[in-house]
């Protein structure tokens, strides 16, 4: 693939050499080093944690079916573990990152080797530190390539270029998180969000770093679009050009185009960008689609620059893309709505013999401020939480696969409740100040190997609705229906598609809304699900899959590699 990048400094020099990217290049092995670095952004120079020093971290470039190595290397100041999203992991749930659930966090001054088991992605995915905010500025892109010899579902691209959404705190966000966990506020809103790193033309000091494609009339780019941002779902468009969606979370879909695109943190698309338009300078542009009602939100406008090869004088400024309003949800429920698999070049049929069923609300709660405390800044008074059917989560102080290899008693509690415990209008504009309060607990759901999972996320407007990007680990679902208001299970059913759903592993729930998937339930381990707006998984909004052994070898957990990371 031949691949054209902006000169414009030394720093963005080495990052287009890291754009020309062939499938020859994968490797088996990778060390990640995380560490402190200073980086300069909006006019201020602070320090942050990174991975070989680079922000965003290194790319991981496999095939389809490889097993690699990365070898973590905890040279910063907080504990840390990194996950790798969007990897199944087959029978590897030991390092699949999640703190407290999988692993205990790398601890600073030690090392941790990291197995990834990669199945049937193929496409964009993405890795991502898994411990408490450090995923901030801690991430980077995989690349998932065909088997040799096998070509892609579309017309080869010319060149493929990372667009990894960001957010970012002039603060040190460590203690961002730290200040929401002890107030129980709200957190603080990041300063800008950022395109490869970089906030764009728009903000102060930024300009000459903007990241800047360099195109020529009549070819194709291939865009790996991953929303690494904390807490925002996004809209982008670039600016008088169609997008052509052709895979989402690692699965190829069949080619859907439109002129803006919505993705939630946790998602990672591959978009196909023709450059077929006049030779000039164009934006590439996100912002926030964000709908809660008296939310604070990040309302700022990232760009990016698409700039033609050729002879012609550009403008002074670029104009920006139309973008939908940043409440607009038709806009969003439009997209997410329109994307479909690709089963008559990769069948994988939708379950149909249901065996297991759950529904679960999502909701934002509160819980009362502490005796003794009159300084909380929730609500009226009170703490921030988050729940799911009611229960907001109680990270333990040792893993829980370690406690469910071991049979430690007193880690967790099974019997995760699969129906609400509580029965109302969960979308009704006023609700009871009574159901705001969750139960906390640190309860799991058991599975039986080979189980088929139908699972209804009901959203709820107990506190403030708001839309949710539900995330869960170890597999892949079919995403078979989407409607706003409350699930009825008589009549939504009759529109699941179970034809040519997306096979994702990222939902989005609508605000007020519900979201239906399926999937089988083969792969043992212990596995994490939550909402990846970070805010809400701090409050509790999570939960675990335990899928029991099945009865063959090749159905059953190994032990753990020798080198976990103590507790």
């Amino acid at each position: 693939m031949k691949m054209l990048c902006s000169k414009n400094i030394f720093l963005q020099i080495l990052w287009c050499f890291s754009l020309i990217t062939l499938s020859s290049q994968t490797q088996n092995h990778y060390s990640f080093v995380v560490r402190e670095a200073q980086y300069t952004r909006l006019c201020s120079t602070k320090s942050i944690l990174t991975v070989n020093g680079n922000f965003p971290g290194p790319t991981i470039r496999v095939n389809r079916g490889d097993t690699i190595y990365v070898d973590v290397y905890n040279e910063g100041n907080y504990n840390i573990t990194i996950h790798w999203h969007g990897v199944k992991q087959p029978r590897n749930p030991w390092t699949d990152g999640p703190s407290y659930i999988t692993q205990c966090p790398i601890q600073p001054g030690r090392k941790f080797r990291q197995k990834l088991v990669f199945s049937f992605e193929e496409g964009t995915i993405w890795w991502h530190a898994h411990s408490e905010w450090i995923r901030a500025t801690v991430y980077g892109a995989i690349y998932v390539y065909p088997t040799k010899n096998t070509p892609y579902p579309f017309p080869q691209p010319d060149a493929e270029i990372p667009i990894i959404f960001g957010e970012w705190w002039m603060n040190d966000v460590n203690e961002v998180f730290r200040q929401s966990f002890e107030t129980g506020g709200a957190p603080n809103i990041s300063d800008a969000l950022t395109i490869n790193g970089q906030p764009g033309d728009l903000f102060p000091c930024s300009m000459p770093e903007t990241f800047k494609l360099n195109v020529e009339q009549g070819r194709t780019y291939h865009l790996r679009v991953i929303n690494a941002a904390m807490n925002l779902i996004l809209f982008f468009s670039v600016s008088q050009h169609n997008l052509t969606v052709v895979g989402a979370d690692a699965v190829y879909t069949k080619p859907f185009t439109r002129d803006y695109i919505c993705i939630s943190p946790g998602q990672a698309m591959d978009v196909l960008l023709h450059a077929n338009q006049e030779p000039n300078h164009y934006y590439l542009a996100a912002r926030a689609y964000s709908t809660g009602v008296g939310v604070a939100f990040d309302n700022t406008t990232t760009t990016a620059r698409i700039e033609y090869s050729g002879n012609y004088t550009p403008p002074s400024s670029p104009s920006l893309p139309n973008l939908p309003n940043f409440n607009d949800t038709q806009a969003a429920l439009d997209f997410i709505t329109n994307l479909r698999g690709l089963p008559e070049r990769y069948p994988n049929p939708v379950p149909t013999n249901i065996t297991t069923q759950i529904v679960t609300t999502i909701s934002v709660n509160t819980l009362p401020c502490p005796n003794g405390r009159n300084d909380c800044q929730g609500p009226n008074g009170t703490l921030f939480s988050a729940s799911m059917n009611n229960i907001s989560f109680q990270t333990p102080n040792i893993d829980i696969l370690k406690a469910y290899y071991n049979n430690i008693n007193g880690v967790y509690e099974t019997g995760f409740p699969r129906f609400p415990p509580f029965m109302f209008n969960f979308t009704a504009d006023f609700l009871p100040l009574t159901l705001n309060i969750p139960q906390k607990g640190t309860r799991v759901n058991v599975l039986n190997y080979g189980s088929t999972v139908e699972i209804v996320f009901q959203g709820t407007n107990v506190v403030g609705g708001v839309d949710h990007p539900i995330h869960l680990h170890g597999f892949s679902f079919h995403v078979i229906g989407y409607g706003l208001g409350n699930f009825n299970q008589s009549t939504d059913p009759m529109n699941f598609n179970l034809v040519d759903p997306p096979y994702l592993n990222t939902v989005i729930v609508p605000i007020n809304g519900w979201a239906a998937i399926r999937f089988v339930a083969v792969n043992p381990g212990v596995w994490f699900m939550h909402c990846h707006l970070e805010r809400h998984q701090s409050w509790g909004m999570q939960t675990v899959f335990i899928v029991k052994n099945g009865n063959s070898s090749k159905q059953i957990l190994p032990p753990p590699p020798p080198d976990m990371p103590p507790c």
